[in-house]
């Protein structure tokens, strides 16, 4: 059996619910099966990372062990220091495998690539956090099993959404009422249906029917028109958009409805993101764990940083600058491809323009109109700036200019 992708094909869905049956009975007559949790999560992880390569499974194990060494040795140092460069170390320590393994294609290093496993990026997030969180004294304790679990949570272990500790904590500690896991199980059911739909209906006709044909034409007008500009491109730009938000809100989708399943209140992921009035708003409702992430333990700690140590002044200054940092990290993150720094690049101008408009816009609140018409427009605007940075994000500009 080779290793199988979560949510992505049906036997995946049929080892889940079948798994998932004695969970959700336990959970209906007020019970936390932790022995069969564990079980259950065993077989997934198996069925994910050990089915016919076994060097990912192998890599999540030494992964699991070098963060909870890291962790539990800062938490330990915790109790009784609290030096700043100690706590970066430890920060820069644990991001360094995902480091590796962002940097393998560019450096060629298949060694390298021995660190890699699915979902690796969302794991360090979530260690990452926990080891922030240590140093900030929210977390003064934490056990073993609850540093695993959290960790390797399976309904989002490949990508997200990225909860926070002391949120699935709570959850996994408690036992829903039956009202509760009533309307737990309600949900889970409406977003299941609802990723169906997004994934497997309009993602499929997106991502697999439309999408190939529109690259095709539009790379046929390579070297024809002044960089490669045409309708086709255009369409191209369009047709990604949909497939990446179907593709990846009915991943999402799955993962917070399997969650609802076993009880948990996995934060949602995404929210009408198209109806956004601004960037700001965009990335209030796109990716929401991942840019919610990123604003509370870099933007937001960058700020702090730079204000207590005066290393700026002026405040817009301080913010574009955090931007431009938060941003490009981003981008970087995605991969070291220049379409992914430039990707990074452009929501970073446009966050900073967006905030120069809401400055200008609030000192002449009377003399730029407020209606129905302006609120559409400000939608269809965001709109097409989030799809032409996702026409970047696409790399079809690479293959138009230099393959």
């Amino acid at each position: 059996m080779n290793n199988i992708t979560p949510y992505s094909s049906p036997h995946y869905f049929i080892y889940l619910m079948l798994l998932l049956l004695p969970i959700m009975i336990g959970l209906w007559f007020g019970k936390r099966f932790r022995v069969y949790d564990f079980f259950a999560t065993v077989v997934i992880l198996i069925i994910t990372f050990f089915g016919g390569n076994m060097s990912q499974g192998i890599s999540l194990i030494f992964y699991v062990l070098y963060e909870m060494l890291l962790v539990f040795t800062y938490l330990s140092y915790r109790k009784k220091h609290n030096n700043f460069w100690i706590f970066t170390g430890y920060v820069v320590l644990a991001i360094i495998p995902l480091v590796f393994v962002k940097l393998d294609p560019l450096l060629k290093n298949q060694t390298i690539s021995l660190f890699a496993f699915l979902g690796i990026s969302y794991l360090t997030f979530k260690a990452v956090e926990i080891i922030m969180e240590i140093r900030d004294g929210v977390i003064k304790d934490i056990k073993p099993y609850e540093f695993v679990r959290f960790l390797l949570f399976f309904p989002t272990i490949s990508s997200g959404p990225i909860d926070r500790f002391r949120r699935f904590q709570k959850d996994v500690d408690n036992v829903p009422s039956r009202d509760e896991y009533v309307e737990l199980l309600h949900t889970g059911v409406n977003r299941l249906m609802q990723g169906l739909l997004y994934k497997f209906i309009i993602g499929y006709f997106f991502g697999t029917l439309l999408l190939p044909k529109v690259e095709v034409l539009t790379l046929s007008y390579r070297g024809e028109t002044p960089l490669g500009l045409s309708w086709a491109l255009l369409a191209y730009m369009y047709v990604y958009s949909m497939y990446l938000f179907f593709d990846f809100a009915g991943y999402s989708l799955f993962a917070v409805a399997i969650s609802n399943f076993m009880g948990v209140k996995t934060p949602m992921n995404f929210r009408a993101p198209f109806k956004s009035h601004n960037i700001k708003d965009f990335w209030n409702r796109w990716h929401i764990t991942l840019s919610f992430w990123f604003r509370d333990f870099i933007y937001m700690r960058l700020m702090f940083t730079v204000i207590k140590h005066k290393w700026l002044k002026n405040r817009v200054t301080i913010a574009n600058v955090g931007y431009i940092t938060l941003f490009l990290i981003m981008g970087f993150w995605h991969g070291e491809t220049w379409y992914y720094i430039v990707y990074g690049i452009f929501h970073a101008g446009a966050m900073i323009t967006n905030d120069a408009w809401l400055r200008y816009k609030k000192k002449h609140r009377k003399q730029i109109p407020s209606n129905k018409f302006t609120e559409a427009f400000a939608i269809f605007l965001t709109f097409n700036i989030v799809c032409f940075s996702f026409m970047i994000f696409s790399g079809i500009l690479d293959k138009l200019w230099f393959v």
